[in-house]
């Protein structure tokens, strides 16, 4: 089959390539082949030449321990496309070969092609992600690019998870899935990481005469036990040199998995696959065994959605169970709190619910657009197949959930965008408080305001804190005195008036958003310059496309004194309920664009391409420039902007954002000393790490945040453009620095941005 788009291999020169826009498209393979026609094959890797002296050892080796009948090597070729492999391999002697493709068009044309000529192969119309074949029915499963044209990276590893699960149910014991791949990093982890219990791995480098891209070869065997085996090579790691970004990839992926698997046979906890513990990793999951506790992961084949999970046994108690198991379902909003995220909360929660085994699943983001009763009906076959051995074969297993967290909910302004869509302003109050605010308010409940989009309901865009408005409460208290008096002259003996409820306002000096947290602890990174700029009264010019609610341009604006602010927003509506709703104000430090965030970068490097220019701040508040005051490139950039279509697995950035040419484009406009920061959300490892990626190739250096609280799917990345930078040790020192830099008024704000900084990684 194909491989992914963006490798250009020696082959994707070849025109018809063009017709490829979706590797997993089966209109678009079928249009492809149409084009090509029957007699002209395509080799997406690597030629038979290179191939043939590591493969046929491996067959051979196989075929004198082929358990099959016949004595002959049983092989299936998932997503053969035109390849000639399955011919060459016919003529070197091995018969029993079945091609599979999902194209109908390329299944008769590599039919009536050897017909005559080769006529034991056989050929047939299958999706590999959902084969029609029996289990362990095949001595060896031979891919050539299938796995790499499923993990487009908009399309994540569902499709990639299906298949490998269907290439282990067919292979026999003792059989053999051997995969030529190019090792992009996000294939390589999931492909190391579905065959680790049970599993013997080597990988080979095939030469490549034609190419600058290296095929490697991945041979899994299928053992009869459940050990965990260190993945060897049969080339020396030290060869693949560290300028050759592809063979460095390889060494880092299989030095980082061979730890996993030391750790893992050291005693360390590992995520274990739904597979896994079907093997028996675990134990007997039939029987209870009181305290067992199993973090693992649920789906893949025929599963609509994957989750992370977690199986409780409770402890042996005098009073009977009123279930023998039981699934606990906890939303994104609530996966953070003590008592799903701790161990000792956990078992709270399977004493709380008098289940003898408890399935905690939590749901993320991939999740929001589903009802319970799909993931109910989703969850039930796999939880059942979860389910310890009971007597009472009737016996239900009952869904549990913890509610959303939300205590009370106010609708407070809807409005419709022709460019946002329905945006929504509500006030919530949480079930549950941060301590560190319980002093706020310890006689009633603190209340936060939220901007929420529904096209991404799952995802809050801004909150904020409510407070009392001092001023304005001062002043209806002295309004009210004032009634009062005039009341009394009058006579007026009006008794039993209801209290009026508190006038509240947004508080702009604390981040209930721990992204915005996050953004702001990577100012550790140029601390020094920043400190510098202060001192000798120098303004750090910082912009930020994307204006929310307009909640960071703000905090930024109040506790960084020596921030000059330009905010870029799209939409108009955006701005309007910012300062009717969020308390949003412009003044000479803190300006609004009205403007397209990638056209606003691109004329800051080419100032003269832009017509565009009116006054910063007008009589309406804001500018509908297309370059910032005096053409000036910014120190800090920051992208918070969400994307309007999530569907592949990006959910903020909008893609336009991450593209090469874009962060081309922000190197250009930053000076030596300027920092890039991105928000990224996604649900998608594979759409992470290819934004990782294309951040690495375009800046000097890249350090990550990764905020645990929300399940992995949000990170912010920091690109820096000097060749010399803080490395991590220095860190501590550096934040100490932006420490005595914000002017906060909450000391507790200002120690979460400090404690944030323990958690910055350099990725490059």
């Amino acid at each position: 089959m194909g491989k992914k788009k963006g490798n250009k291999a020696a082959a994707s020169s070849d025109d018809f390539l063009q017709t490829l826009e979706d590797f997993t498209s089966k209109e678009n393979w079928d249009k492809f082949f149409t084009l090509r026609g029957n007699d002209d094959s395509f080799e997406w890797y690597a030629e038979w030449p290179q191939l043939r002296d590591s493969l046929l050892p491996l067959l051979q080796d196989s075929s004198s321990s082929s358990s099959s009948s016949s004595g002959s090597l049983q092989i299936l070729v998932p997503g053969c496309g035109n390849s000639r492999l399955s011919e060459h391999l016919y003529d070197a002697g091995f018969r029993d070969i079945t091609n599979v493709d999902f194209s109908k068009v390329v299944i008769s044309d590599m039919l009536r092609r050897n017909i005559r000529t080769r006529p034991e192969l056989r050929w047939r119309v299958m999706d590999i992600t959902k084969m029609q074949l029996a289990d362990e029915s095949f001595d060896m499963v031979l891919d050539k690019g299938a796995l790499d044209a499923l993990m487009e990276p908009e399309v994540g590893t569902k499709l990639g998870n299906q298949y490998l699960s269907e290439a282990k149910r067919v292979l026999k014991p003792g059989g053999k899935f051997i995969c030529l791949t190019l090792a992009e990093s996000h294939v390589i982890a999931l492909l190391f990481s579905r065959f680790r219990f049970g599993w013997k791995m080597n990988v080979h480098s095939i030469a490549q005469k034609r190419s600058n891209l290296k095929t490697f070869m991945v041979v899994a065997e299928k053992e009869n036990s459940v050990l965990l085996h260190e993945i060897t090579s049969a080339f020396d790691l030290l060869s693949l040199g560290r300028n050759d970004s592809q063979g460095s990839g390889m060494r880092e992926a299989l030095e980082s998995e061979n730890q996993i698997r030391r750790d893992c046979n050291n005693g360390s906890d590992l995520l274990y696959s739904h597979e896994d513990l079907k093997l028996g990793i675990k134990g007997d999951l039939t029987e209870l065994t009181g305290g067992r506790r199993i973090k693992f992961t649920l789906g893949g084949q025929g599963s609509n959605f994957s989750y992370r999970a977690v199986l409780l046994d409770a402890q042996k108690q005098t009073e009977p169970f009123v279930y023998h198991c039981g699934v606990f379902l906890v939303p994104k909003t609530r996966a953070h709190e003590w008592l799903f995220s701790s161990e000792e909360g956990q078992w709270q929660v399977v004493e709380s619910s008098q289940a003898a085994r408890l399935i905690m699943v939590f749901l993320d983001s991939s999740h929001s657009g589903a009802t319970m009763e799909d993931i109910q009906n989703d969850l039930s076959p796999m939880v059942t197949q979860l389910a310890p051995r009971n007597d009472d074969e009737e016996a239900r297993i009952p869904y549990m959930m913890a509610s959303d967290g939300i205590k009370k909910r106010d609708t407070v302004h809807e409005v419709t965008s022709s460019l946002t869509g329905k945006v929504v302003v509500e006030d919530v109050v949480y079930e549950s408080a941060c301590s560190n605010l319980e002093d706020l308010s310890p006689s009633s409940d603190l209340a936060f305001r939220r901007l929420v989009f529904k096209r991404t309901e799952g995802l809050i865009q801004s909150e904020a804190l409510l407070v009392e408005d001092g001023e304005i409460l001062e002043q209806s208290q002295k309004e009210k005195t004032k009634n009062v008096s005039q009341s009394k002259r009058k006579g007026n003996k009006k008794q039993n008036q209801e209290p009026s409820r508190p006038l509240m306002r947004v508080s702009h000096d604390y981040l209930a958003s721990s992204y915005h947290t996050g953004i702001i602890s990577g100012f550790t990174l140029v601390s020094s310059y920043l400190k510098k700029a202060e001192s000798c009264g120098t303004m750090v010019k910082t912009v930020v496309i994307g204006l929310g609610a307009g909640l960071l341009p703000m905090f930024l604006h109040g506790c960084l004194p020596f921030f000059s602010i330009e905010a870029v927003e799209l939409d108009p509506v955006m701005l309007n309920v910012g300062k009717d709703y969020f308390g949003f104000t412009h003044n000479h430090r803190l300006k609004v664009h009205i403007a397209d965030g990638i056209k606003f970068i691109r004329d800051i490097t080419n100032p003269e391409a832009s017509s565009e220019e009116t006054s910063n701040g007008g009589s309406n508040g804001y500018s509908t420039a297309h370059n910032t005051q005096g053409g000036t490139c910014p120190d800090i950039l920051i992208i918070d902007v969400d994307s309007a279509d999530s569907s592949g697995g990006l959910t903020c950035p909008a893609s336009d954002f991450i593209e090469e040419t874009f962060l081309l484009s922000v190197k250009r406009a930053l000076p030596q000393h300027g920092l890039f920061v991105v928000n990224l959300v996604s649900r998608s490892q594979s759409v992470k790490d290819m934004v990782v990626s294309r951040m690495k190739k375009v800046f000097d250096h890249l350090f990550g945040l990764q905020l645990e609280e929300e399940d992995d799917v949000n990170v912010v990345l920091f690109g820096l453009c000097s060749e010399s930078v803080i490395s991590e040790s220095d860190i501590p020192e550096s934040a100490v620095i932006l420490e005595e830099l914000l002017k906060c008024q909450r000391l507790e704000t200002k120690q979460s941005i400090i404690d944030a900084t323990k958690k910055l990684k350099c990725w490059k």
